[in-house]
């Protein structure tokens, strides 16, 4: 699986350089002398409260100045460069997983960069998990992530690597089966399918079975099937998929029954549901007309398969009397 490789530089190589110990050593040490080469021995000998009270004051200068910065360099720095959030994450990992997959000219993963990004992830750009991803990625346009899209998706799953975002698919998909994510998600999915860039504000019909049949794949309802082929054989009567009509179909399938029988068009259903329905009704009619007739067709060749043979039985017995006969 072809990755992008990170190295991670090590912020703290230019803390606490040589040439920073020789300078503070340095002047530690001139300091030190002019302290004490300044007088004469039988006065360093001698009892002064005045100087050795310079002497200390000095000390404790030079401690403050020279010590104090190092301690407070060395505690800040590596967790700044290092790019890390409270629970380890590295930012600056996840930005360089961007670029490997990021377009040349545009500051965004486009279509070529989204295959091999899959690729990497060993999934299929079509399949559910690259919905549910692109959904925690709340990503405004189908193959395409934004550098913040990608950058704040990532920081949201928790992961900053292909391994990563990998080990993270089997919990974004029970996340998915919950029935409020699940509802986010189904929302999403309309959005995600429309063309922003062209004003579109209905779904295109084959994108939209596409996209139904995409979206329910953990969960399947018993009608759907029936719907997208109801779609599939209208072409010409439906031009494009609204949000209304999008939204409204996921409790249609929550409140009417497979068998329809609780349908009522006086509620606040969308039309093409009443079409729908009508339709489907009548394509069931249709195939129990079909049964009977195959069933009765059955039983007549049954029927006359019986009279052949009782026939014959009768000829041949026929047969036997007049042999006996001789």
């Amino acid at each position: 699986m072809g990755q992008c490789v990170t190295k991670c530089k090590n912020p703290t190589s230019s803390l606490g350089s040589k040439s920073g110990d020789k300078e503070s050593s340095s002047k530690s040490h001139k300091r030190v002398e002019s302290a004490s080469g300044g007088g004469h021995k039988e006065d360093s000998s001698a009892p002064s409260s005045k100087s050795t009270s310079e002497l200390l004051n000095g000390t404790k200068a030079l401690e403050v100045t020279v010590e104090t910065p190092i301690i407070s360099t060395v505690m800040k720095e590596p967790y700044k460069d290092e790019g890390l959030d409270g629970d380890g994450l590295s930012l600056l990992r996840i930005e360089e997983l961007f670029i490997c997959y990021k377009d040349e000219q545009e500051d965004a993963i486009l279509e070529e960069g989204m295959e091999r990004f899959c690729n990497d992830l060993c999934v299929d750009p079509a399949e559910f998990r690259v919905l549910v991803l692109a959904w925690k990625f709340q990503a405004a346009t189908m193959c395409k992530f934004t550098r913040k899209e990608f950058v704040e998706g990532c920081k949201a799953i928790r992961a900053d690597s292909i391994e990563g975002i990998c080990s993270r698919f089997p919990y974004m998909l029970l996340e998915a089966q919950v029935e409020e994510n699940f509802k986010d998600l189904y929302r999403f999915t309309f959005q995600f399918g429309l063309d922003a860039e062209e004003g579109q504000r209905s779904l295109q019909r084959e994108i939209a079975i596409a996209l139904w049949r995409l979206v329910f794949t953990q969960d399947m309802p018993e009608i759907l099937e029936h719907w997208l082929d109801f779609l599939a054989e209208n072409p010409s009567s439906i031009r494009g998929i609204s949000r209304d009509t999008w939204n409204m179909f996921l409790n249609f399938t929550q409140a009417i029954g497979p068998d329809l029988s609780n349908y009522s068009e006086d509620e606040a259903w969308p039309s093409l549901f009443d079409t729908f329905v009508e339709w489907e009704l009548e394509r069931r009619r249709k195939e129990e007309e079909q049964a009977l007739m195959e069933e009765e067709e059955k039983g007549r060749c049954t029927e006359t398969e019986c009279s052949t043979t009782d026939r014959l039985e009768t000829e041949g017995s026929r047969g036997s009397q007049t042999w006996g006969g001789h």
